[in-house]
């Protein structure tokens, strides 16, 4: 084992340590269980969403009004529902998010699903997934791959926590470094993601810690 590897291993080290005494073991177990194969429409929209919101705002700011605008797109039952329900959907969300675009933008991507045919789209998802996300709303280069993950797909996100970590440990990449680890500790690279993620999204003074 290298000396990058071993200071990453002993970095997830302390970083499952602290998930697990956060009570963080559900969210672990939820990314861990994703089968990208088996997505519903019901977590395309929603995982679009959380994704879409938290772009360019902090993950704790989506989490407070998350359920409230969940509410306002129809708990997201599906792209029709929202599509019937029209304006009312963003509009009310607007009370609590005021970033309107970003809800429409959630509402465009319901209507371009239910136009498109969810069967139909998932599909072409499933043959490209990184290409064909980043047709939706807010979905670009970058977070196609962050809602691939949540979607279930082994990959890690080019998060700029996740890029900085690994940049301090010496890896081509995010995705390399989770990959990395993944192959020593037997976990997923996207928990693996997840997990790093978590810890250094809630202690950003870790870093540090990388080099020691």
């Amino acid at each position: 084992m290298n000396a990058n590897l071993t200071s990453a291993v002993n970095f997830f080290s302390r970083a499952c340590s602290y998930v697990q005494h956060a009570g963080l073991s559900a969210e672990v177990a939820w990314q861990r269980e994703a089968d990208f194969t088996k997505f519903t429409e019901r977590e395309l929209l929603r995982e679009h969403a959380w994704v879409a919101l938290c772009s360019g705002f902090r993950e704790s700011v989506v989490r407070r009004v998350f359920d409230h605008v969940s509410l306002c797109f129809c708990d997201w039952e599906s792209a029709e529902a929202i599509v019937s329900a029209g304006d009312v959907c963003y509009l009310t969300a607007a009370s609590r998010f005021a970033n309107l675009a970003k809800l429409e933008g959630i509402f465009s991507a319901a209507k371009h699903i239910n136009d498109v045919g969810f069967s139909k789209f998932k599909q072409s998802v499933l043959a490209d997934p990184i290409n064909r996300l980043q047709t939706l709303p807010f979905i670009g280069p970058i977070t196609s791959w962050h809602l691939a993950k949540n979607l279930g797909l082994d990959v890690a996100k080019p998060d700029r926590h996740l890029v900085r970590v690994s940049e301090l440990l010496g890896f081509q990449s995010a995705d390399h470094f989770c990959r990395e680890l993944a192959a020593v500790t037997g976990e997923q690279a996207k928990v693996v993601d997840l997990i790093v993620w978590r810890y250094v999204a809630d202690n950003p003074e870790q870093l540090n810690a990388c080099f020691t």
